[in-house]
C-alpha cells in the first residue's frame, strides 16, 4: 500500500493504522522506518513534487519483491512543505520472520532514494530552491542526445 498526502505527515497515527491493518496477518516481525525533515544549512524546511505515475509502478514492483518472501511493504510520503521536525516519509515491512523484514526494509529505504521520483526543495525565506547537491538522478533519467 502506498500512501500520498498533503503536508506532513502524521507518524503515530500511520503506524498505528497499519499495525491494526496487519494484526491478523499472521505476521511476526513489523520493522519501520520514519524519515524526519533535520536542521541543516539553515533550511526552514522541505518541499516535495511526486510524479505519481513512475513511483506507482516503482511501488508496484517492490510489493512483488515483498510477496515473493512473504512479506507485506507499505510506505507514506508527503506532497508539498513539510516544517523542520516533521515527517515526510514512512515505511514499514511485515513478515512472518524477523530477519526478511530488517534486511528488506534496509534494501527498500536504499532503493528509495536511489529510485523514487521524488524531488526535494529546501525552503528558505518563504521560497522553494531545488536540493540539487542532495539529490540524485533516477536510474534512466536524462536528456537524450
Amino acid at each position: 500500500m502506498l500512501y500520498l498526502y498533503d503536508g506532513p505527515l502524521d507518524v503515530a497515527t500511520i503506524l498505528k493504522e497499519w499495525y491494526e491493518q496487519e494484526l491478523t496477518s499472521n505476521c511476526g516481525a513489523y520493522s519501520s522506518f520514519v524519515g524526519t525533515v533535520r536542521s541543516e544549512d539553515n533550511i526552514e524546511g522541505l518541499s516535495f513534487d511526486i510524479y505519481e505515475p513512475i513511483l506507482n509502478s516503482w511501488f508496484d514492483a517492490w510489493q512483488k519483491k515483498a510477496a515473493a518472501k512473504g512479506a507485506i511493504i507499505k510506505m507514506a510520503h508527503s506532497r508539498g512543505d513539510v516544517m523542520l521536525h516533521e515527517s515526510s516519509y514512512i515505511a514499514a515491512v511485515f513478515s512472518p520472520k524477523r530477519r526478511v523484514a530488517l534486511e528488506f526494509i534496509d534494501e527498500f529505504v536504499e532503493d528509495f532514494k536511489a529510485s523514487a521520483p521524488i524531488w526535494k526543495y529546501d525552503l528558505r525565506g518563504g521560497k522553494r530552491v531545488y536540493a540539487l547537491d542532495r539529490s540524485t538522478a533516477i536510474k534512466g533519467s536524462g536528456l537524450l542526445k
